[in-house]
């Protein structure tokens, strides 16, 4: 008798506890993309290091692709066939000697000026093939950023565009003239304009935002690696400029077809397209690499839904966020055409082109570490108008060294020109992850597209200025100067993104905006009374 009634209370437990899970359960967790990450995936573990790890290795195919003119496109020393004949003097120049009294010291393909005969009244065109490839950049970005966003996501994106630059990249090699030449440098730049967009879109959107602006920025550490070993590539093929794109052409391809299958996409773009399973999987692979487990009862809030907008706003429509964009390209031009500049007005220096390279690759290594130190510690804002105005002093004071001796002047105006660098990069990949902070995820890859083109825009105009500083040095660096610290002040009146989240809509950016711009004026107001 004792025994059954001992059953009949154990099950009645059961029940009643079977019935607490069963309630328990059926209560779903509702959370946003960003507070999963930071409370359930972890801000930025062993997942997120090998995603950023992978992403940021196509960064290297960017450099490769945007640098590697600096090499083809050179103007190589020149010999005169007969020493010590009167028909031909290394001090009267080639433009003024008789044809075949003088030769290419390392043979008619080292390079494109070479092989072409881009001297003398043909010296303009010289520059035309790296603008066409940073105006091809310009139209990619405005194209593959709407991909992005809109239809194929972060991870295609990329995957495309890598194939797209390999099989460019291959095809320049065969050009049989300059126009051609261009033309397919165009293509080139349309073809990696993914890359850059989308790997550090793609990084940052899976970390918590206590990690977000140092991720960003070691995605340049990348790039750096792609800008340090593009001098022993083109050293190895000094003899002929064309095995230099063949060579660079082969990296892309690899990593498209056996690294980037174990790339995730972001899970925040598959919510607001709706595919919620495949971001809840996406979640669930990131927790478990970092040895965490998500709630079976979670949910994810889709910020698309609950705003209850008719439709999606588009960049331009919403004032606030124009005025944002507009400041941030007139920004992005200035930097882009000082970054760019800079690394292509190199052969201007009185020094060994690939030693001036191999010294302004270096120059990355820092500005990334120090970014990263200085992103953990200080203002978005404060860090890229700071470096931008150093860069532009730098680049001004190398002017005093071009008016001195040659013999004299290389040290001392490589050291100017390698700090104006390093700040100018520093400035470059600051307003990046800026920018990535500054605007919600549903247009975040088409303003930092809109901020490619004006980088790539300045990028394009960068080379007329080069040609121009192989006459008068002191001009072109005087140009870069003024232009960094210009770009260094227009975005002061910006807001500061350093502890903001990551927004998903605008509607949702503008509503938390305010009402923290609201704590912070009752805050304000409570200091002062106490």
């Amino acid at each position: 008798m004792a025994d059954d009634q001992e059953i009949e209370v154990k099950k009645n437990v059961e029940g009643i506890e079977e019935g607490f899970n069963e309630t328990n359960t059926s209560t779903n967790l509702e959370l946003t993309v960003n507070e999963i990450i930071e409370q359930h995936v972890g801000s930025f573990g062993l997942s997120q290091l090998l995603q950023v790890f992978l992403v940021s290795l196509a960064w290297v195919f960017d450099a490769h692709n945007t640098l590697v003119t600096v090499f083809t496109d050179s103007q190589p020393a020149w010999k005169c066939k007969v020493a010590a004949s009167s028909s031909c003097s290394l001090s009267a120049g080639m433009c003024g000697l008789a044809p075949g009294t003088w030769d290419w010291v390392g043979g008619h393909k080292s390079s494109t000026i070479a092989e072409w005969g881009l001297i003398c009244g043909h010296k303009f065109r010289a520059g035309v093939p790296a603008s066409m490839y940073f105006i091809g950049s310009l139209f990619g970005s405005i194209t593959q950023g709407q991909l992005a966003d809109m239809y194929l996501g972060r991870k295609k994106t990329i995957v495309l565009s890598c194939l797209l630059t390999a099989i460019t990249s291959f095809l320049t090699s065969f050009s049989p003239n300059v126009w051609v030449y261009a033309f397919l440098r165009f293509t080139n730049g349309f073809a990696r304009s993914g890359i850059g967009i989308c790997c550090l879109v793609l990084s940052t959107e899976a970390v918590g935002r206590k990690w977000r602006g140092q991720v960003g920025n070691y995605g340049f550490f990348f790039y750096a690696l792609g800008f340090l070993s593009l001098p022993l590539i083109a050293y190895t093929s000094r003899t002929s400029w064309r095995n230099i794109y063949r060579i660079i052409s082969l990296f892309p391809l690899i990593y498209s077809f056996f690294l980037t299958p174990f790339i995730s996409e972001s899970p925040r773009w598959l919510i607001l397209k709706g595919r919620t399973d495949e971001a809840m999987q996406v979640l669930n692979k990131l927790a478990k690499f970092n040895g965490n487990k998500l709630p079976k009862n979670l949910t994810i809030i889709n910020p698309s839904v609950t705003v209850n907008s008719t439709k999606t706003k588009k960049l331009w429509s919403v004032s606030w966020a124009a005025k944002r964009m507009v400041a941030l390209m007139v920004a992005g031009f200035g930097v882009g055409f000082v970054y760019y500049g800079v690394q292509l007005n190199v052969e201007n220096l009185n020094f060994n082109l690939y030693y001036t390279v191999a010294a302004n690759a270096l120059m990355e290594i820092p500005a990334v570490l120090i970014g990263s130190v200085l992103l953990g510690c200080m203002d978005r804002r404060v860090i890229f108008s700071s470096a931008s105005i150093l860069a532009g002093v730098s680049s001004i004071l190398c002017i005093l060294f071009a008016k001195k001796n040659k013999s004299k002047r290389g040290w001392g105006q490589l050291g100017l020109e390698a700090v104006g660098f390093m700040t100018a990069s520093m400035a470059f990949d600051v307003l990046y992850i800026y920018c990535a902070e500054l605007f919600p995820t549903n247009v975040r890859n088409f303003s930092v597209s809109m901020l490619r083109q004006t980088l790539m825009l300045g990028g394009a105009i960068a080379p007329v200025l080069v040609v121009v500083g192989r006459l008068s040095p002191a001009f072109s660096f005087l140009v870069f100067g003024v232009l960094a610290i210009f770009s260094g002040v227009v975005t002061v009146w910006l807001p500061e993104t350093k502890h903001a989240p990551l927004y998903e809509t605008f509607e949702q950016q503008e509503k938390e905006e305010k009402l923290g711009a609201s704590s912070d004026g009752v805050e304000m107001v409570e200091s002062t009374r106490s």
